[in-house]
């Protein structure tokens, strides 16, 4: 499992998609994944990931054979897109039935307002949009999303300043180094010139992470993205599918 785990990453699969393909939800894909055997998986799902990987079986021996390259990297894309768009859980026909009440009526308010914010002509609202879509999907890999969403919550009034659901005592931390920092923003006792030191070690930071997550895949999503944008698209679909691949074919050829 550790293999197929380190597989899934290195083909740059989400979590979103690899749910969408299953048929199962985000948290079912975690659940799955911590499984210490793929024979533990549900029998139609498991058909389903060895379908998708191309994998005749599921042995460790098949698993630790696959090679990610460019071909294999575009197979893959290209089945898991083309399975997505002729599903019938597709996303403008989402099923909702699993969901609470309370959660149904939370999650029809949240997509009016982001509805509000995605139509409004400034372009920041746009992207503010879209950071929170980053900053939900680094929620599993960071607590601290979730102390800093509960920060916010308090602060403006929404809900009480005791209330704790996650790790209190780390919550509460959290809490009180963000205070501090929040208002010596706000009365004015930090300033660009002063902070500018601090910045510029975070930037190098941000940069020598990114430097140590380089990859053969990585360089490969790279060539993806440079092609989809070459291309004008945000993400490759069932319908450009067989267009964006064959840019990237070209632009790994200018390479050579």
């Amino acid at each position: 499992m550790d293999r197929l785990n380190e597989l899934l990453q290195e083909l740059g699969l989400s979590k979103v998609k690899l749910a969408k393909y299953l048929g199962v939800s985000r948290q079912m894909v975690y659940n799955y994944l911590v499984l210490d055997s793929l024979d533990k998986w549900p029998k139609e799902k498991k058909v389903l990931l060895l379908q998708l990987l191309n994998i005749k079986d599921g042995s460790d021996k098949s698993i630790n054979n696959i090679v990610v390259d460019t071909e294999y990297l575009m197979e893959v894309e290209k089945r898991l897109n083309a399975a997505i768009k002729n599903s019938p859980a597709n996303d403008s026909n989402l099923d909702f039935s699993s969901l609470t009440k309370e959660n149904k009526t939370l999650l029809n308010d949240f997509i009016f307002l982001l509805k509000e914010k995605l139509e409004d002509e400034d372009s920041s609202e746009g992207t503010a949009v879209r950071y929170l879509y980053y900053l939900l999907q680094s929620m599993d890999n960071i607590p601290e999303v979730k102390y800093i969403l509960g920060y916010m919550a308090k602060s403006n009034g929404f809900i009480k300043p005791d209330e704790y659901v996650f790790d209190e005592d780390r919550q509460f931390i959290f809490e009180g180094i963000l205070y501090s920092a929040l208002t010596l923003y706000n009365n004015g006792g930090a300033s660009k010139s002063k902070l500018a030191e601090s910045h510029r070690r975070f930037i190098a930071e941000i940069e020598q992470k990114n430097e140590e997550k380089l990859s053969r895949t990585q360089q490969l999503n790279t060539v993806k993205i440079q092609a989809l944008r070459e291309l004008g698209y945000n993400d490759i679909t069932g319908d450009n599918a067989s267009e964006v691949f064959e840019k990237i074919a070209e632009i790994q050829s200018r390479k050579v």
